[in-house]
């Protein structure tokens, strides 16, 4: 079975934390899960599963994400393979008040504290997380998530908008865990950055489905705003589609080149297009298809909280630096 067929016949309604892990899960089982890797020369090819998954359910394609840039990091960084039928969440977020610490006690490595925006902890089997070691260094660490030690916390997560990923605080203590790669790995490797764009993928899938909704509508009634509206969003997703087109091609032909300013500029460019897309056709199509379309719905209450792992001003404050002190002209045609 094909993913675009899986997800057709993925009938029931995926708003809790189990009903993603169990979807994730029966994914994992169907060998769904086995994406091209970025820069492998099919790059392309992984970003449109991503944006399928996304415009099927946003809350699926988090979990889905994070399993699949998981299982990339790991084979990146030579690890060990994965156990058959196993499900990885990816945690890398590190706010000032949640640290995981790592130490080796009798020859093996253990870890504790508090890791926070943990999507999907609850119900993936494993865990891959940036955790901090006793010389100050991050370091990258698979984790058995069905061991003693590890309690998942039921609080801190109030959102209505991807509410089933259940983004909570884990909490280790003296667990067992194995490293993986060395020290400040996890942010050197190419593959960080071409992860990072594979989101803007699934802001695109989203955005894509949201303007379908539109297309839908003004075919069957031509109403001059509407179509005015519908024209606006045209010309969004073409462009960025091109501009995931142009990136992925990009990164297969110099798979292991630094692709930091590629990739802010590659997701500035979509969450734009993707925060146009919800005005214009929230705009053009009222209110019913927020309160009577439980898929639009969905997705129109879940892509404003998913393009939050953009960082807004700060990411295009970034980019502005690098745009600033890179002596060379940024926009010939």
């Amino acid at each position: 079975m094909n993913l675009h067929d899986f997800l057709e016949d993925c009938a029931s309604p995926l708003n809790t934390p189990q009903a993603l892990g169990q979807c994730l899960r029966h994914m994992v089982e169907a060998g769904l899960d086995q994406l091209p890797l970025p820069g492998s020369g099919l790059t392309l090819q992984r970003w449109q599963q991503l944006a399928l998954v996304a415009g099927h359910d946003l809350g699926l394609c988090k979990v889905y994400e994070g399993h699949t840039d998981a299982l990339a990091t790991l084979r990146e960084l030579g690890a060990r393979p994965v156990p058959p039928g196993s499900t990885w969440g990816l945690w890398a977020a590190e706010p000032p008040n949640a640290r995981v610490h790592l130490r080796e006690v009798n020859g093996h490595w253990q870890i504790s504290g508090r890791k926070a925006w943990c999507s999907g902890a609850g119900v993936v089997s494993h865990g891959l997380l940036t955790v901090w070691d006793e010389q100050g260094g991050q370091q990258l660490v698979a984790v058995d998530m069905q061991q003693p030690g590890v309690s998942v916390s039921s609080e801190g997560w109030e959102a209505v908008g991807m509410a089933a990923t259940a983004s909570v605080d884990i909490l280790f203590e003296q667990v067992p865990c194995t490293r993986v790669g060395q020290p400040g790995d996890y942010l050197r490797r190419p593959g960080f950055w071409q992860g990072a764009i594979g989101i803007a993928a699934c802001w695109y899938g989203a955005a894509y489905r949201l303007g379908e909704s539109l297309q839908q509508h003004a075919a069957q009634r031509a109403e001059p705003h509407a179509l005015a509206h519908l024209g606006a969003v045209q010309a969004a997703l073409f462009g960025a589609r091109n501009t995931l087109i142009v990136c992925a091609g990009q990164l297969d032909e110099a798979p292991t080149a630094d692709c930091q300013a590629l990739a802010r500029q590659t997701r500035a460019q979509v969450e734009d297009v993707a925060e146009q897309v919800l005005r214009h056709v929230g705009r053009a199509l009222g209110a019913g298809p927020f309160c009577k379309d439980p898929h639009f719905a969905r997705l129109s209450a879940d892509l404003p909280v998913y393009l939050r792992q953009s960082h807004a001003e700060r990411d295009l404050e970034a980019l502005g630096e690098w745009a600033a002190q890179t002596p060379r002209r940024h926009w010939p045609l």
